[in-house]
């Protein structure tokens, strides 16, 4: 029976009656009430014997001066003894830290200020309450994971938590995510590893081991890559470090919905908190201590002889059983982290921390069912880098994992055969389509690699051939500059590396053989090593990259002569003026530019011609492709609309007649777009029509649109295409351009942005500007240009007053 458990008697109501259960669950919750106050009081009496223990060993007073002195702080402080017992076990400096801007001291009672006024109470008699709950809450803590939740309750009122994050220092780099309470699964496994980057607030808490307080999301955005999906769901967070600056491997976060600052009153509570915590968290992270009878050094000892690598793990298990990780309580010299740390340094780890990628690796499930069945695991082969002689190779191991009383014995088992250099060997002549040779001029002895006769073409049942007489291998044109290399060799000593051709049953192959000597005492030569390598597809590619340089050398040549040609067509069929055009009372500016200039031809054309009877026509168009077909296309469409409309054609009847002929001519699916413009001088009056055409803008009292096109398809494309007329009225001072798409149009972008972009840069010209067009192709056509550009800026003059 345990002390201090009490029992109450039931007397049934009547003899053989059942008993009363309301009764009985009344003694069973006060027997578990007793148990839970039994267990709290064991738990809390281990916390203050270690803060005690703490103090004696940093200051060597004798456990009664050290609880007196653990009184005594935390009477000072206006703490309870379990606070400060937490507060000790998280420091472990004496005496406890100095109160700084980054990590003041709690305090009770109030302060003055620098100006000798007095400030009210930081943390009140509420804040103290609370902070005691969670001193007591701490004692029965078992993992950061529990702590986490246990803080979440205890910020969630006064504070206003929603959310509490717990991350650890990894040693290799980075941080992890060890605790958690108020964010799901998903975004825990999402920021479980961290990797070592600037820009995460708590990473850059860790590094400079000072607070930082986000209580602006806006602005906490534009420094840092927050946390959770959404981010705006926390909109306030706290960052601390745990311990001082240079020791801070522990960083704890609170997260709030609420936008507003974290005021005096809260910060001093949540470094009173994260005070609390660190004692705990400290007493979590203590590696194992070794036991009275030394059996912890006895094994540690026994793996100091191990060869390999090799690893005692002892199960970490949750409040509810569950392996959360392997504690390493023995580690063999060869067994080395990613940071260097090796053998002894090791034990103390989390197997999490000594191989980060173990709970993705068959390892993990290996070690979880070794300890539940007993049976051995064996894992498949795999590959490992490491370093040897300061080269980096792949090895292949495989690890073991046996059962060794409630821990694991895992060792990893490096595969290497005798035969692996050879076969290395074996796989480089192969790679490489080369093979050794070994000439001894002693002995007059002779070895080849398999790979040499394969070279060679030769039979490896007649036997290599002595080194003077591998040049009677090399076809006749060949053999000289071999046999003078070979007798030099000899001769001399001095190395050879010469390209030949042997003739084997394949054909041709074009050989590189190359050799050194090795010499007595006196420089004479006494053996011979050296390769032969098959370059025969190298030389076949550079023979056939040579043949396609040609080709596309040629091909050049040709293309560069069809575009000299082509542009020599288009500017005597399309002469451009070198100043405005005065015609029919209107000024004209024209430009045209080829697309990509300097490569390419196109079939963008315009004209602008007197009509008889002093009216003007204006023609802007473009054919499909480029080139000389292109060009000839253009010229043949630009001067038959001027031949028809001069000769009376209407402008409907004139884009019937040259669909027509672009339907029968010599490209039958070649296609053309073009806008007739007829200006009526006496009338100030303009008729258009258009096959498929951008609309021209109209500038009217500084305001530019485009003009409602009237119906017309695109020229080529439809033995019945319908086209209609429009009229526009033109006044004093207007502006109308004609272009080519090539003004609009940029790939992978919407043709009314291009529109868009047009009237903007129409609008924003002064009127009457020199050189109208330079400045609106200045400001459209920026970057590379993609299409032809062609561009009639008519200008109706201004009426004097």
């Amino acid at each position: 029976m345990l002390d201090g458990v009490t029992s109450e008697p039931v007397d049934p109501a009547e003899s053989g009656a059942a008993p009363d259960l309301a009764a009985l669950t009344r003694i069973v919750a006060r027997q578990r009430a007793e148990l839970d106050r039994l267990h709290d009081l064991a738990a809390t009496t281990a916390v203050l014997e270690r803060a005690k223990g703490a103090v004696m060993a940093l200051t060597g007073c004798s456990p009664e001066a050290a609880y007196e002195e653990l009184l005594r702080r935390a009477k000072s402080g206006g703490r309870t003894l379990l606070e400060e017992c937490w507060l000790t076990l998280g420091t472990l400096l004496p005496p406890l830290p100095r109160p700084s801007a980054q990590h003041p001291e709690p305090t009770l009672t109030a302060a003055p200020v620098a100006d000798g006024s007095e400030q009210r109470e930081v943390l009140g008699a509420q804040d103290a309450d609370a902070l005691a709950r969670l001193g007591r809450a701490l004692v029965l803590v078992r993992s950061p994971q529990d702590l986490a939740v246990a803080l979440l309750e205890h910020l969630a009122h006064g504070v206003g938590a929603e959310a509490v994050m717990i991350f650890a220092r990894l040693p290799v780099g980075g941080m992890e995510l060890v605790g958690h309470a108020g964010i799901d699964d998903t975004l825990a496994t999402q920021w479980r590893h961290v990797p070592p980057l600037r820009g995460v607030a708590p990473y850059d808490v860790l590094q400079a081991g000072e607070a930082v307080w986000l209580e602006d999301i806006t602005e906490a955005e534009s420094r840092y890559r927050l946390i959770g999906d959404p981010p705006e769901r926390w909109r306030s967070r706290a960052w601390l470090p745990v311990g001082p600056g240079e020791r801070t491997d522990i960083v704890i976060g609170v997260l709030r919905s609420r936008p507003e600052p974290f005021g005096p009153r809260v910060r001093e509570h949540l470094w009173a908190a994260v005070g609390l915590c660190a004692g705990r968290l400290h007493s979590l992270d203590a590696p194992p201590e070794a036991g009275a009878d030394g059996s912890a050094e006895l094994v540690q000892a026994v793996f100091d002889a191990l060869p390999g690598a090799a690893l005692l793990l002892t199960p970490v298990r949750s409040p509810v059983g569950t392996v959360e990780d392997f504690r390493i309580d023995a580690a063999s010299p060869q067994a080395v982290d990613a940071a260097g740390r090796a053998g002894r340094d090791l034990v103390g780890l989390r197997l999490r921390e000594y191989r980060p990628t173990v709970p993705d690796e068959p390892l993990w499930q290996g070690c979880l069912e070794v300890l539940e069945d007993g049976r051995p695991y064996e894992s498949e082969p795999f590959a490992q880098r490491q370093t040897v002689a300061g080269a980096a190779e792949l090895a292949t191991y495989i690890v073991r994992v046996v059962k060794f009383g409630d821990a694991l014995m895992t060792t990893w088992i490096r595969h290497d055969p005798s035969d692996r250099q050879e076969q290395r060997l074996a796989d480089v002549q192969r790679l490489g389509n080369l093979g050794w040779a070994t000439w001894n001029l002693v002995t007059h002895e002779s070895t080849w690699s398999v790979q040499a006769y394969a070279v060679l073409d030769r039979d490896p049942g007649r036997g290599p051939v002595r080194l003077a007489e591998l040049p009677g291998l090399a076809v006749p044109e060949d053999m000289s500059v071999l046999a003078g290399a070979v007798g030099r060799l000899l001769r001399e000593g001095r190395p050879f590396d010469v390209p030949f051709r042997v003739r084997t049953r394949h054909g041709t192959r074009h050989l590189r053989a190359v050799a050194e000597a090795v010499t007595d005492s006196s420089g004479t030569p006494i053996q011979v090593h050296g390769f032969v390598q098959d370059l025969t597809a190298q030389r076949s590619a550079e023979l056939a990259l040579v043949e396609s340089e040609r080709a596309i050398l040629s091909q050049h040549t040709v293309l560069e002569a069809e575009r000299t040609m082509a542009a020599r067509l288009q500017q005597a069929l399309l002469p451009l003026p070198t100043s405005p055009v005065l015609l029919a009372g209107l000024r004209i500016d024209v430009a045209y530019l080829p697309a990509q200039s300097g490569l390419n031809v196109g079939g963008d054309w315009f004209s602008a011609i007197e009509l008889p009877g002093g009216d003007a026509l204006f023609v802007v168009g473009d054919v499909a492709g480029h080139g000389i077909d292109a060009v000839a296309t253009m010229a043949q469409l630009r001067f038959t609309a001027k031949g028809m409309v001069s000769t009376g054609s209407s402008l409907t009847g004139a884009l019937a007649r040259l669909n027509s002929l672009l339907l029968h001519s010599r490209d039958p699916h070649g296609t053309a777009t073009m806008m007739l413009a007829r200006y009526h001088a006496g009338e100030r009056r303009l008729v258009w029509a258009q096959a498929g055409h951008p609309p021209p803008v109209l500038l009217r009292e500084g305001r530019a649109s485009l003009l409602q096109r009237p119906a017309g398809m695109i020229l080529g494309a439809s033995d019945t295409p319908r086209f209609q007329e429009a009229e526009l009225p033109l006044e004093p001072g207007d502006r109308l351009v004609l272009y080519t798409d090539g003004l609009v149009e940029r790939p992978g972008e919407s043709i009314d942005v291009g529109f868009a972009r047009l009237l903007r840069a129409v609008e924003a010209q002064t009127p009457d500007t020199p050189g109208a067009t330079t400045p609106l192709l200045a400001a459209l056509l920026r970057g590379e240009q993609r299409d032809d550009v062609c561009v009639l800026d008519i200008r109706m003059p201004v009426r004097h007053t």
